[in-house]
């Protein structure tokens, strides 16, 4: 196993492997990249997209992530090929308890860190060898000016190595939700309440210089805190935790803020949560890289949630989408739109935004389904988003689980002048009632798009639509739900000429016409020659 790992992820990234691995089909992606705004309206891009993902459906073992890259794409695309190769390659068995599960989701952080380090080697190595070349105690300009290539390679290799990722991962293994984080992306659980809301749990820690519990153990490492917290940054980056960053790891002793530290201040160990048990009120999973929560904040004139701002679009856009991926990218399109729309009124807010990606995930499958026929409910903007309380957001478009169409049912068309069969005698009406003469049976859409109930307004016991009118639907002669013929004989009654419904449809003159012509020039086949359509009686 350990060989056919190490040959799978030693492939070249135009020779992907996992884009052979299926992708699961009740999850999207979404993505933006990053913007540069001016007072024009126009924008630009400051780097390439950074950020990737992946939502993969091995065996009933789903695996979802989104890392935000930064200094680079080198980590992120490594670690995006690593790590499914440390999940799904047989490492979780079915014997397994909750505990070593997130004991293998936590080796597999460090061994995908460790791995890209070893990556990093021939860099590592050319570098020392071009600083030992070179004369000690000059300053920057002086080594630019006697040694400007030696200079210009270092830089070079510097760029290379410290590039670095945030990761956030979800697991579902034996009907069992796992979540790892290192770094600021943000996974939010969704679930349904009784009374029909939607509760919404970040499930993910940030990990940056503003969570205490970071800063409690940066000063255990002998840290100064005060001067961390001055800077907002640790090293050349806002994270305490990511996969990569060899800069502020490895070569942390060349920052002066991280000099004072006994052992490495930043590090691979995920913050890791689970197993949930999945059940009916997961409604869906939310996984986004910190450029979607971090525009709303900044787009937003008073203080809001943006997890609950985010869930708030999801909601909507389940209602207006045809697809789980359209849902995830409808929603960071508004997200952008409204940070872009941000800056054209408030020049001093908003000036840039970074990478967004956002992964959902759906756990009930007739949500998914139903989004094969879109809905375009009103939408609201994100900066109109109303004041919501804590840990409950309410749908903004309700959904019905036996019903997810909405608007009303369609009507079956019968032209006019067709008869509908009356109600039996059994079930007349009172001569206080009237009963209409050209009735309109009306269809409803259940929960499964193969499956259809019908009512008429004549009255049948059954519910049913006669017999011809049921075929019109493609269902069988004993109607809708199959009992139409039997509960007629069950009470005696016969079709007659006064009850029955005729054809208004003539076939003579096309019998007459295929007769001339010969049914081979009609039909265009050989023998055995094919019966003409017959004149219903």
């Amino acid at each position: 196993m350990a060989s056919k790992r190490s040959s799978i992820v030693s492939q070249s990234p135009t020779e992907n492997w996992t884009d052979d691995l299926p992708v699961c089909k009740l999850s999207g992606v979404g993505f933006l990249t990053n913007q540069r705004y001016r007072e024009d309206g126009g924008r630009r891009e400051e780097h390439e997209l950074e950020d990737r993902s992946f939502h993969f459906n091995v065996d009933d073992t789903y695996l979802y992530g989104v890392f935000d890259g930064h200094d680079g794409t080198r980590a992120s695309d490594f670690t995006v090929q690593r790590l499914p190769a440390e999940l799904l390659l047989g490492q979780l068995t079915a014997d397994m308890n909750d505990e070593q599960i997130k004991g293998a989701i936590r080796q597999a952080f460090i061994v995908v860190e460790k791995g890209f380090f070893q990556s990093l080697d021939d860099a590592l190595a050319e570098k020392t060898e071009i600083q030992l070349s070179m004369p000690e105690g000059l300053s920057s300009y002086e080594a630019y000016q006697q040694f400007p290539d030696e200079v210009a390679r270092m830089q070079a290799l510097q760029d290379e190595i410290s590039g670095g990722t945030t990761a956030v991962v979800a697991l579902i293994f034996q009907n069992k939700l796992f979540v790892a984080n290192v770094g600021d992306s943000r996974a939010l659980l969704c679930r349904e309440t009784p009374e029909g809301s939607i509760s919404v749990t970040q499930l993910s820690v940030d990990h940056v210089t503003s969570n205490n519990d970071e800063l409690t153990r940066l000063a255990n490492l002998g840290l100064d805190i005060q001067q961390i917290l001055r800077n907002r940054r640790i090293g050349n980056q806002e994270n305490t935790r990511s996969i990569g960053d060899y800069c502020v790891k490895g070569g942390y002793k060349d920052f002066d803020i991280l000099s004072a530290a006994t052992e490495e201040p930043v590090i691979a160990e995920p913050h890791i949560c689970g197993g949930f048990p999945i059940d009916e009120t997961f409604h869906c999973l939310v996984l986004m890289s910190d450029g979607v929560y971090k525009s709303i904040d900044e787009a937003s004139d008073v203080e809001t949630n943006s997890n609950f701002d985010v869930v708030r679009l999801v909601a909507e856009e389940l209602h207006c989408q045809n697809n789980m991926t359209g849902v995830a990218q409808a929603v960071v399109d508004r997200v952008g739109r409204a940070h872009h729309d941000t800056y054209m009124t408030q020049m001093s807010k908003c000036q840039k935004r970074d990478d967004m990606t956002l992964l959902i995930r759906i756990f009930k499958e007739e949500i998914a389904n139903s989004l094969k026929s879109p809905r375009a409910p009103g939408r609201q903007s994100v900066s109109a988003m109303p004041p919501m309380s804590p840990g409950v957001l309410p749908v903004s478009v309700p959904y019905n689980p036996s019903n997810p169409m909405t608007g009303s049912a369609p009507s079956l068309y019968i032209p006019s002048g067709v008869q509908t069969r009356p109600a039996p005698s059994g079930n007349s009406p009172s001569p206080t009632t009237s009963t209409p003469t050209n009735l309109v049976p009306q269809v409803t859409i259940s929960r499964s798009d193969t499956q259809s109930s019908a009512s008429s307004a004549s009255g049948s016991p059954s519910g049913s639509f006669p017999p011809e009118h049921a075929t019109a639907l493609g269902a069988s002669s004993q109607g809708i739900d199959g009992e139409g013929e039997s509960n007629e004989q069950e009470q005696g009654t016969e079709t007659s000429e006064e009850t029955r419904v005729h054809s208004y449809v003539d076939f003579t003159d096309f019998n007459r016409q295929v007769d001339e012509l010969g049914a081979d020039n009609v039909y265009g086949w050989d023998n055995p020659k094919p019966a003409a359509p017959t004149t219903p009686v």
